[in-house]
């Protein structure tokens, strides 16, 4: 089916973990992991997206199931061009006239990160390019007002990046990135579970436990699951009982990186912003603020109101998508191919 026009415009919120695509006019129509499988023997991308993501950790040899993006920038620009134009294609069908595309980035990201990202979108077919960065795209996804001259900071937890910003007059005044996100919970869980029970678990099974019993702040009463994973003194597989008290032990240490990155971000804002935040309180937008207490531990730590935004996950999607809208308030600058 040919889409005509110079219509479509879509956001796209490049995650490590996920990638979320918008579509102006229709809102949200793609929201697949981002995991490639590639043959090795001939380079052909065998699966994207959520099919590929069943292959983590299961490929024979030939078969690679990666994931092209790392700490929030591309790792490895050949797949990732492919798994781009794989969803463009996905989202557009065929299309007479190339898309423009808006692509979030994280806030303290390189030229040169900058420069692959724009010249990945291009490739993959891209007839313009617009980069925003993260923290303004969840605010304006999580339907705050940032043309306004008052301060608000949101604290946007991807998959690999943390995005902590204060934003006023469309802009960020103080930001920070770092490298403290869903992935590093996820690697703190593996470790934990292999110095305390002597087994070594997968990064799905490491996920499955965050979302399921992982907190950061002491839970009231303890839940529990069992899980599979390959004994390190037999090596066989074994069942293992895993309780959230335990979980609060092995992610405590990385969430108390975030706290120390927001309040670093707190102690550099302009009084007058400082103020304003006090009064408007925290927002937390992304698939990290979900974890169970990582609002409660924030808001203990800094002593100001935490909250977590509506539709977390694709808060930054919904606000690239409606950035669109509006690009020269953004004084987005398009790049042409």
């Amino acid at each position: 089916m040919f889409k005509l026009g110079f219509g479509q415009d879509i956001g796209i919120d490049l995650g490590t973990a996920t990638v979320i695509a918008y579509v102006k006019g229709k809102g949200i129509v793609l929201r697949e992991p981002s995991v490639v499988a590639v043959d090795n023997t001939t380079g052909e991308v065998l699966a994207v997206g959520q099919e590929a993501r069943r292959m983590l950790g299961r490929t024979p040899g030939n078969i690679v199931a990666t994931r092209p993006l790392r700490d929030g920038v591309i790792s490895d620009y050949t797949v990732t061009e492919k798994m781009l134009k794989y969803f463009i294609n996905k989202v557009c069908g065929k299309f007479i006239f190339a898309p423009r595309i808006m692509i979030c980035i994280p806030s303290q990201v390189t030229e040169v990160e900058k420069k692959a990202v724009i010249d990945a979108a291009s490739q993959a077919g891209a007839r313009k390019v617009y980069l925003i960065e993260e923290p303004i795209a969840a605010a304006i996804g999580a339907g705050i007002d940032i043309s306004k001259p008052c301060g608000n900071m949101v604290v946007d937890i991807g998959g690999g990046t943390t995005d902590i910003a204060v934003i006023s007059l469309g802009g960020s005044v103080v930001s920070s990135s770092l490298k403290v996100a869903g992935d590093k919970f996820d690697e703190a869980i593996v470790k934990y579970i292999k110095k305390k029970h002597n087994i070594i678990i997968g990064e799905r099974t490491a996920e499955d436990l965050k979302i399921n019993i992982g907190c950061v702040y002491p839970k009231i009463q303890d839940t529990e699951m069992q899980i599979r994973g390959r004994d390190l003194g037999t090596g066989l597989p074994n069942t293992v009982i895993i309780k959230s008290s335990e979980m609060l032990e092995a992610l405590i240490e990385p969430a108390m990186m975030i706290v120390e990155a927001v309040h670093g971000v707190l102690e550099r804002t302009p009084p007058e912003l400082a103020a304003d935040i006090s009064d408007k309180g925290i927002y937390m937008t992304g698939g990290g603020a979900l974890l169970d207490g990582l609002d409660k531990l924030l808001q203990e730590k800094t002593g100001i109101n935490v909250m977590i935004a509506q539709d977390t996950v694709s808060c930054v999607a919904l606000g690239t998508g409606k950035a669109l809208d509006n690009l020269d308030a953004l004084d987005g600058k398009p790049v042409r191919r």
